[in-house]
């Protein structure tokens, strides 16, 4: 009773003459990486994206070329092109200039954003191991919390911040800095995606039937598994606290305290009186980024990982 249509069954590849060469002429391309779009879109997609990269790069092109010019080629010549190479000599007024105080800033910015993104990274860590691991009362209003107060922007919080900071003597020293940058919730909610994805309970349970502590098997099992999502909020914490500028000009009233972003300002606005400064402030603001570029290169082989398993989740 039952019978079976080969013919319609039969894949288009299979089928020959005029009908399987419109048929294969219908079907879209796909290739290993998805369907290939047309040519119009990628054209567009180019023009996007090298619009994108002018917009980016474009900035950081002028700031080397202004760097090496002196002061009088710096508004004497088009912004784009070099002139006389003056960069070695800039460098040499920029280390001179007040005693060098502008390498004191730049220590100050790796004791702000390296002591502090590292302790960051570990309380947002664990904060997210805790709440991704462990069920307790009121998890989920912590958890609203810590998305809510994603939403509020830092600039918001200063001066509330830096009142705090004034009733319990903590302003103008290093202390009132690094303890406000300690808590960051994008931190907390990358730590808890990544362990919800990373750490397996199962895992856990064979821990503490082995008889390790919480802390132990923290320590020696899911911090391991957690060091791709550790590293990217370690890369995202150091440009959160070297691009700091609010806070710590809020805060710090000794220039010898300041990070290398308020320093620069100040000298970006006594400019305005004292002729040569503003060459200064470029080639500071040339070797400011210098740090920024290392880390990021020499971690992007962990963050990249990191990232990608944190989107898959998300």
């Amino acid at each position: 009773m039952s019978h079976t249509t080969t013919s319609t069954s039969r894949p288009a590849g299979h089928l020959s003459g005029a009908r399987g060469a419109r048929l294969r002429q219908a079907r879209p391309k796909v290739h290993p990486q998805g369907e290939r779009p047309s040519r119009r879109a990628r054209l567009l997609g180019w023009i996007f994206m090298i619009a994108v990269g002018l917009y980016f790069l474009a900035p950081v092109y002028w700031l080397i070329v202004a760097s090496t010019k002196s002061t009088g080629d710096l508004f004497s010549t088009p912004g784009f092109l070099f002139a006389e190479f003056n960069l070695w000599q800039n460098l040499v007024e920029l280390s001179q200039r007040e005693n060098g105080i502008f390498w004191r800033w730049m220590f100050n910015s790796l004791i702000y954003s390296g002591l502090g993104s590292v302790l960051m990274t570990f309380i947002s860590v664990i904060s997210g191991y805790a709440l991704a691991m462990y069920r307790f009362r009121g998890r989920n209003v912590v958890l609203a919390a810590v998305i809510g107060s994603m939403l509020v922007p830092q600039t918001v919080l200063a001066q509330p911040t830096y009142t705090l900071l004034v009733n319990i003597g903590l302003n103008n020293t290093m202390l009132g800095v690094l303890l406000p940058s300690l808590v960051y919730p994008f931190g907390v909610m990358l730590g808890y995606i990544y362990a919800q994805s990373s750490v397996p309970q199962e895992l856990l349970e064979a821990a503490r039937m082995d008889g390790a502590s919480e802390w132990r098997a923290f320590f020696s099992i899911a911090l391991k598994l957690l060091s791709p999502g550790a590293v990217t909020i370690l890369l995202f914490a150091f440009i959160g606290s070297w691009n700091n500028f609010m806070l710590p000009l809020l805060v710090l009233n000794d220039t010898r305290l300041q990070p290398v972003t308020v320093g620069l300002s100040g000298w970006s606005q006594a400019a305005i009186t004292v002729p040569g400064l503003q060459t200064l402030v470029i080639v500071g603001a040339l070797v400011s980024i210098i740090p920024i570029v290392i880390v990021f290169v020499s971690l992007q082989r962990y963050w990249r990982a990191g990232l990608a398993a944190g989107g898959l989740k998300l």
